[in-house]
This record gives structure tokens, C-alpha cells and sequence, in this order.
């Protein structure tokens, strides 16, 4: 008989240093100041597990508006971004705004499961907080319509 243990879901938190989880959730409060530190710090976690999961899945994700601002927020620390993608998950991952075909991709709500689906699977803690609208009727995709593309390797 084979014993499968099972290992407990990482925090992608831990993917990136401290000083730049700091400022990557300080940039996020200056532009929304509602958010708390917990709630700022939690979201740099949530994007950091989409971006890995990302990296290696051959359809596109989307995220949720607000990790997608996540995203945007570390974007405009190209280097630091660069790096990450390189060193920490292997592969630069492209922001890539626009709309993705309903029929082909599934609706927003639709690409918003499979995203979720992937940072599971890669074995992330997943934060149901930052999918809201996996618990809504089906939308578009997010405000920005912004997705990562698989197509820019």
C-alpha cells in the first residue's frame, strides 16, 4: 500500500523579499488608502500566485480587478519585476491588456474559475476574498479586460 501525504498550500508571499513586499503594499495603500495592512500584504500574495501560475499555463489567466492592480502596482517596478520572473518563477510573465474571445476563453467569470483552478493546482493558498465575483452572475473580464498571454514566451 502507497501512503500519499499530501503538502500543505504555500504562501506565495514567501516568493518575494520582505522590503519588497513592504512597498509594493505600501504603493497599493497610497491608492487605496481602505486597505489595511493585512488586506494589502495578502493581495501582494494573491498576485504573486497568479503570476506564478500563470507562468506555465498554456491558456490565459485573468485575475480579479483588485489583483490586477496588484499587478499594475508591480509592474511599474520593472526591474524589481523583471527579476522575479526570471530568477523566481523562470519565465517573464506579459501583461497583456485586451479582450480575450468569449467563445474560445470562456466568459470572465469562466477564465476567473480557471485561474483559480491553476494557483491550486501549483499549490498556492488561494484568498476567496480577491475572486469575489467567482460568486456572481457572469461578467466580462476585469475592468481593465487584462490577462496574461501565454503567446509571449
Amino acid at each position: 500500500m502507497t501512503a500519499i501525504q499530501e503538502r500543505p498550500a504555500t504562501d506565495a508571499r514567501n516568493l518575494i523579499g520582505a522590503k519588497l513586499r513592504a512597498t509594493l503594499v505600501s504603493n497599493m495603500q497610497a491608492k487605496f488608502p481602505e486597505l489595511t495592512d493585512d488586506k494589502a500584504d495578502r493581495g501582494v500574495g494573491q498576485m504573486i500566485a497568479f503570476l506564478a501560475a500563470g507562468a506555465y499555463s498554456d491558456t490565459p489567466l485573468s485575475p480579479s480587478p483588485l489583483v490586477d492592480d496588484f499587478w499594475h502596482a508591480f509592474l511599474l517596478h520593472t526591474q524589481a519585476y523583471q527579476d522575479f520572473c526570471s530568477g523566481t518563477i523562470g519565465k517573464f510573465v506579459h501583461h497583456q491588456p485586451g479582450f480575450l474571445d468569449k467563445e474560445e476563453h470562456g466568459g470572465g467569470k469562466a477564465l476567473r474559475a480557471r485561474t483559480v483552478e491553476a494557483i491550486v493546482a501549483s499549490g498556492f493558498v488561494i484568498d476567496m476574498e480577491f475572486w469575489p465575483e467567482l460568486d456572481l452572475a457572469d461578467c466580462s473580464q476585469c475592468h481593465a479586460n487584462c490577462h496574461n498571454s501565454p503567446k509571449y514566451a
